[in-house]
């Protein structure tokens, strides 16, 4: 677990590349990507294992079990599209329904998930921070959407990208790809801060420094 003071708010990135925000006894992930495999298969795309979704629920329900949080949020993209949040293998549709037994579970509207999610929401402020899909202008927000990866000892990582007004989550699922911190779009949201890696050990490095040192 590494801390993260964000927004006047402390909070526990956690290696698996969930959220725990104490105050508020509250699990966040991001972009789990349920029923990805079948959703480039049904493209014409690499027959991948389809296995992810049971491996990203087994993961899942670890941290639940291990934190034991009042409420879960799934910060959007929790299905890799329509079909796969309509065609849920019995396993894990009666697995998800376990999660929403065990606690408060909240949706919030990605842009591949299908219209209609559940109790979905499109953004939801909580103390001084909105927790939505993608980072807005304004912030602070909590969100994911850009799958964000550092890189550090010529080695890629998940990791939470974190500045002054946007903290941003990795990855959850198991098959997701990812954006380098250092890239132009995260670059211009995060602006001068850090990249948190997942995995053990958490190690943190700098983000748009060297930017920075350069434009001078």
């Amino acid at each position: 677990m590494t801390p993260i003071q964000f927004a006047g708010a402390l909070f526990h990135a956690q290696p698996s590349g969930a959220l725990y925000w104490p105050a508020q006894d509250m699990l966040i992930v991001a972009d789990l990507h349920l029923g990805k495999s079948g959703r480039i298969a049904r493209r014409g795309g690499a027959l991948l294992p389809p296995f992810e979704s049971l491996d990203t629920l087994h993961r899942l329900e670890a941290e639940v079990a291990r934190l034991a949080p009042a409420r879960l949020i799934s910060l959007g993209d929790a299905f890799d599209d329509d079909t796969a949040a309509r065609e849920l293998p019995p396993e894990v549709a009666e697995r998800l329904a376990a999660l929403a037994g065990r606690l408060e579970l909240i949706w919030i509207a990605g842009n591949h998930d299908p219209q209609g999610l559940g109790q979905s929401c499109e953004a939801l402020p909580i103390g001084p921070v909105t927790l939505r899909h993608i980072a807005e202008a304004e912030g602070p927000d909590i969100s994911g959407h850009y799958h964000p990866k550092a890189r550090l000892a010529r080695r890629a990582r998940p990791a939470f990208a974190v500045g002054q007004t946007h903290l941003i989550l990795p990855a959850f699922g198991t098959y997701t790809g990812g954006l380098d911190c250092d890239g132009p779009e995260l670059r211009a949201l995060i602006g001068l801060g850090r990249a948190v890696l997942t995995g053990t050990p958490m190690l943190t490095r700098p983000l748009g420094y060297s930017a920075a040192r350069q434009s001078r």
